[in-house]
């Protein structure tokens, strides 16, 4: 399936209709069937009111209303749903985890036909984002659990719900290698998240903080500075002190010699300065005002 997330779509335009919720069913109406908590309970093994089971006659005040204030997860399944053991259990955690900022309600679908039939559910599980009283996005079947992450801090975004990014195992153990000198397998781990996460700044800038590693390895740094001074045009000599400079804390200074290099070179050699200079951008990440100021003027020597 496709990456789950807020766009524009059918469920903002109104197509979902949700008016018959906000005012009692009629009197001749039989009840709604319930199984499982009281309607509007906690989640029986979670508790809190992070995780609730909802049914149509709570709908109302526990989904639309709730999501005034604060997004809910509109989570339908059914016990005979066999992805929804897969789902449902992961949801509820990420839910806790979340410490209130957002709200799982689990809507049986067997119990509460008529929401499902309003929600278009044609199969489960079927997963619905609500904020301010509207439906603004859904997805179906069953995602991986970063990639349900990312789906969820886009939904507090659209809620307005001001939430730190959540930790990454992935690159926590990807750092760890690094941190521990273990260069290949925190390269094997940062190229797996970037298989799985294109474009990942967190992944690049730590691949290639392996790569900035590997160059400096067993290297003299005053020795490798004093031999750049004394060759300025020696492309090798000056990328490895630059190398030097960014593991020293002196990054600006490293970008400033090598746009200089960029200006004083042609061809190959600056190209292979070019891209050695981009590789360290990324260390620092695109935000680094000092990143900034350096690509302007890497621009500035190649234009």
């Amino acid at each position: 399936m496709s990456d789950p997330r807020i766009t524009s779509s059918i469920f903002t335009r109104g197509a979902v209709d949700l008016s018959a919720l906000r005012s009692p069913a009629p009197s001749s109406a039989p009840a709604p069937a319930q199984a499982g908590p009281p309607a509007g309970a906690p989640g029986g093994a979670v508790g809190g009111v992070t995780v609730i089971d909802v049914t149509e006659a709570t709908f109302q005040s526990e989904v639309l209303e709730r999501s005034l204030t604060t997004p809910v997860v509109v989570d339908f399944w059914a016990e005979w749903c066999e992805p929804c053991k897969q789902l449902s259990p992961v949801l509820e955690r990420l839910a806790v985890e979340g410490g209130g900022a957002w709200v799982l309600a689990k809507v049986d679908v067997d119990a509460n036909p008529r929401l499902a039939q309003m929600f278009r559910v044609q199969g489960i599980p079927m997963v619905y984002a609500v904020v301010g009283g509207q439906p603004v996005d859904a997805f179906s079947g069953v995602v991986p659990e970063q990639q349900l992450r990312q789906w969820i801090q886009a939904v507090l975004k659209a809620g307005g719900v001001a939430v730190a990014a959540p930790e990454d195992p992935r690159l926590n153990e990807a750092d760890d290698a690094l941190m521990s000198g273990d260069l290949d397998a925190a390269e094997q781990a940062y190229r797996k998240i970037l298989a799985e996460t294109p474009a990942d700044a967190a992944a690049e800038a730590g691949l290639a903080q392996v790569g900035l590693a590997r160059r400096v390895a067993g290297t003299d740094p005053q020795a490798a500075l004093t031999a750049a001074a004394t060759a300025p045009d020696d492309v090798d000599a000056q990328l490895l002190a630059a190398d030097i400079e960014v593991l020293s804390g002196l990054a600006e200074q490293a970008y400033q010699r090598l746009v200089g290099l960029v200006r004083r070179t042609a061809g190959d050699d600056r190209e292979k300065v070019r891209q050695h200079l981009v590789g360290l951008f990324s260390i620092a990440g695109p935000e680094d005002p000092a990143v900034a100021s350096a690509r302007r003027a890497l621009a500035s020597a190649l234009f």
